[in-house]
């Protein structure tokens, strides 16, 4: 297995940033690639890895990449930037410089997850790429209003001291104290990822909290109140545009509920969707793994 890496420069006005990327498999190989785009925002690209496996499955080159401002693609200075730095735009424009550095802007797929099928549901609704042959979207949402409709459906239905421990601390502004880092934990480990963590989790997750900037300029330091640049997005009334055939999929404990998903599925002219048994990394928990392979696996190679 062919494993190739590097930079590409990232010009955003004046300055010029750089992406990191891997390469999984040939290029050159006339299988269109699948291109993953991490969650977070600001989450780096490693807990993504296990999908090399699909290269395995059906020889289709996967392409990683950090993000700018996280994992390989930091910069210095990134607590600097204004939060007019950090909008959608700019990592639209990261993943369409980066197609084009590839050299596979007539046929590429698109896999993201949480915050990256996202990313790829607003890349796909305003670039409007001719290329695009595949949209996988994994645990996302087409706005952040229903994002959040779904996390407090869910913080509901934890237990009374829990939700109020959590709902205490956001309202008076304590979302670092360790009682409210303790009972998001709960949360998590129901409907995020179980412990223990695989090994790329924690190395994604550790990368976060090293360099928090990103995900707390546009997300917030809560999973259930959107407070950052992203408190406002939504491609809702887009997402009837998008032409490319499109894989949706969730969990059935997922903080992704269906009133993230069902949207996307009621909306997308050629829409198919598979919904897992765990949480919100199917290619993660070992219920649901082989199964989250095999469906995107074929989803790629016959849809």
């Amino acid at each position: 297995m062919t494993e190739v890496t590097g930079k590409v420069d990232f010009k955003v006005g004046d300055d010029t940033y750089q992406t990191w990327y891997e390469i999984v498999g040939d290029l050159t190989s006339g299988a269109h690639p699948l291109i993953v785009l991490h969650g977070g925002p600001g989450m780096s690209h490693e807990y993504m890895t296990p999908l090399a496996e699909i290269h395995n499955k059906c020889n289709i080159p996967v392409v990683f990449y950090d993000q700018i401002g996280i994992g390989k693609s930091f910069f210095e200075g990134v607590a600097d930037k204004p939060k007019e730095f950090w909008t959608v735009d700019l990592f639209v424009g990261e993943l369409d410089n980066l197609v084009t550095h590839l050299g596979v802007q007539n046929g590429f797929a698109l896999l993201g997850h949480s915050w990256g099928g996202m990313l790829g549901a607003h890349y796909a609704t305003h670039r409007y790429p001719v290329g695009l042959k595949h949209l996988v979207i994994t645990s996302g949402a087409p706005s952040m209003a229903l994002w959040e409709q779904s996390t407090h459906q869910l913080l509901n239905a934890l237990p009374a001291d829990v939700r109020e421990t959590i709902e205490r601390h956001e309202k008076e502004g304590t979302t670092d104290s360790p009682e409210y880092e303790k009972m998001v934990g709960i949360f998590v480990e129901k409907h995020v990822c179980k412990s223990p963590w695989p090994k790329v989790m924690e190395t994604s997750f550790a990368a976060m909290m090293q360099h928090p900037t990103v995900y707390h300029t546009m997300a917030g330091p809560s999973e259930f109140t959107i407070t950052g640049t992203l408190k406002s997005w939504s491609c809702l009334d887009q997402i009837h545009t998008i032409t490319a055939p499109t894989l949706l999929t969730n969990g059935v404990m997922d903080e992704a509920q269906d009133v993230c998903v069902s949207p996307f599925f009621q909306k997308i002219p050629h829409v198919k969707w598979a919904q897992f048994s765990q949480r919100h990394a199917p290619f993660l928990e070992e219920e649901d793994q082989a199964r989250y392979f095999q469906v995107v696996a074929d989803f790629l190679t016959y849809a």
